[in-house]
Protein backbone atom coordinates (compact mmCIF):
# COMPACT_ATOMS: atom_id res chain seq x y z
CA UNK A 1 0.00 0.00 0.00
CA UNK A 2 0.88 3.30 -0.40
CA UNK A 3 -0.23 6.47 0.69
CA UNK A 4 0.30 10.10 -0.58
CA UNK A 5 -1.35 12.84 2.18
CA UNK A 6 -1.16 16.18 1.23
CA UNK A 7 -1.21 19.28 3.95
CA UNK A 8 -0.81 23.35 3.94
CA UNK A 9 -3.89 24.50 1.80
CA UNK A 10 -6.14 26.97 3.22
CA UNK A 11 -7.59 30.78 2.35
CA UNK A 12 -5.20 33.06 1.11
CA UNK A 13 -5.82 36.54 0.11
CA UNK A 14 -4.71 37.68 -3.64
CA UNK A 15 -1.11 38.06 -3.37
CA UNK A 16 -0.56 35.98 -0.71
CA UNK A 17 1.38 32.85 -0.17
CA UNK A 18 1.28 29.49 1.22
CA UNK A 19 2.74 26.26 0.69
CA UNK A 20 1.89 22.72 -0.06
CA UNK A 21 3.03 19.89 1.62
CA UNK A 22 2.97 16.03 0.17
CA UNK A 23 4.38 13.33 1.75
CA UNK A 24 3.85 9.37 0.26
CA UNK A 25 4.47 6.63 2.29
CA UNK A 26 3.79 2.64 2.62
CA UNK A 27 5.62 0.06 0.63
CA UNK A 28 7.92 2.26 -1.62
CA UNK A 29 11.11 0.98 -3.55
CA UNK A 30 11.98 3.84 -5.54
CA UNK A 31 10.10 7.34 -6.37
CA UNK A 32 10.68 8.60 -10.00
CA UNK A 33 8.19 12.14 -10.90
CA UNK A 34 6.22 13.97 -8.84
CA UNK A 35 3.85 16.62 -9.08
CA UNK A 36 1.09 18.80 -8.36
CA UNK A 37 -2.39 18.83 -10.25
CA UNK A 38 -5.15 21.28 -9.62
CA UNK A 39 -9.03 20.98 -10.40
CA UNK A 40 -11.44 24.08 -10.44
CA UNK A 41 -14.72 23.80 -10.26
CA UNK A 42 -16.39 22.89 -13.98
CA UNK A 43 -13.26 22.24 -15.03
CA UNK A 44 -10.90 19.67 -16.19
CA UNK A 45 -7.74 18.72 -13.44
CA UNK A 46 -4.91 19.82 -15.40
CA UNK A 47 -0.90 20.45 -14.40
CA UNK A 48 0.16 22.85 -12.08
CA UNK A 49 4.44 21.43 -12.06
CA UNK A 50 6.03 18.10 -12.21
CA UNK A 51 9.87 17.49 -10.75
CA UNK A 52 11.75 14.68 -11.56
CA UNK A 53 14.21 12.40 -9.37
CA UNK A 54 17.20 14.58 -10.34
CA UNK A 55 15.14 18.07 -9.83
CA UNK A 56 14.22 18.81 -13.48
CA UNK A 57 10.71 20.74 -13.16
CA UNK A 58 8.46 21.68 -15.62
CA UNK A 59 5.21 24.43 -15.04
CA UNK A 60 2.52 24.82 -16.37
CA UNK A 61 2.67 29.04 -18.05
CA UNK A 62 0.11 30.28 -15.59
CA UNK A 63 2.04 29.35 -12.60
CA UNK A 64 5.96 30.19 -13.87
CA UNK A 65 7.59 32.74 -11.67
CA UNK A 66 4.93 32.63 -9.37
CA UNK A 67 4.87 28.82 -7.79
CA UNK A 68 7.98 26.22 -7.24
CA UNK A 69 8.03 23.16 -6.65
CA UNK A 70 10.94 21.09 -4.36
CA UNK A 71 11.38 17.79 -2.80
CA UNK A 72 13.16 16.09 -1.07
CA UNK A 73 13.97 12.34 -1.46
CA UNK A 74 15.20 11.37 1.88
CA UNK A 75 12.26 12.30 2.87
CA UNK A 76 9.47 10.72 0.13
CA UNK A 77 7.80 14.63 0.02
CA UNK A 78 7.29 16.96 -2.45
CA UNK A 79 6.94 20.73 -1.66
CA UNK A 80 4.46 23.71 -3.69
CA UNK A 81 5.95 26.98 -2.75
CA UNK A 82 2.58 29.62 -4.37
CA UNK A 83 3.33 33.48 -4.06
CA UNK A 84 1.55 35.81 -5.65
CA UNK A 85 -1.55 33.98 -5.40
CA UNK A 86 -4.95 35.07 -7.66
CA UNK A 87 -8.31 34.30 -7.79
CA UNK A 88 -7.70 31.94 -10.61
CA UNK A 89 -5.72 29.72 -8.50
CA UNK A 90 -8.02 28.76 -6.43
CA UNK A 91 -8.99 24.87 -6.55
CA UNK A 92 -8.56 21.46 -5.44
CA UNK A 93 -4.31 20.47 -5.56
CA UNK A 94 -3.14 17.28 -5.94
CA UNK A 95 -0.53 15.67 -5.47
CA UNK A 96 0.81 12.99 -7.62
CA UNK A 97 4.01 10.25 -7.85
CA UNK A 98 5.10 7.79 -9.89
CA UNK A 99 6.03 4.94 -8.15
CA UNK A 100 7.46 1.27 -8.05
CA UNK A 101 7.05 -0.99 -5.35
CA UNK A 102 9.64 -3.45 -5.92
CA UNK A 103 12.83 -4.22 -7.89
CA UNK A 104 11.66 -4.77 -11.27
CA UNK A 105 8.35 -3.80 -10.27
CA UNK A 106 6.28 -1.76 -13.10
CA UNK A 107 5.78 2.21 -11.88
CA UNK A 108 2.14 3.04 -10.82
CA UNK A 109 0.47 6.59 -10.31
CA UNK A 110 -0.36 7.09 -7.13
CA UNK A 111 -2.64 10.53 -6.08
CA UNK A 112 -3.31 12.29 -2.95
CA UNK A 113 -6.50 12.90 -1.30
CA UNK A 114 -6.87 16.93 -2.58
CA UNK A 115 -6.35 20.27 -0.74
CA UNK A 116 -8.10 22.68 -0.90
CA UNK A 117 -6.65 26.55 -1.72
CA UNK A 118 -9.09 29.24 -2.15
CA UNK A 119 -8.10 32.75 -3.17
CA UNK A 120 -10.53 35.56 -1.91
CA UNK A 121 -10.64 39.17 -0.60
Amino acid sequence: QVQLVESGGGLVQPGGSLRLSCAASGNIFRISTMGWYRQAPGKQRELVATITRGSSTNYADSVKGRFTISRDNAKDTVYLQMNSLKAEDTAVYYCNAVISTGWGVRENDYWGQGTQVSVSS
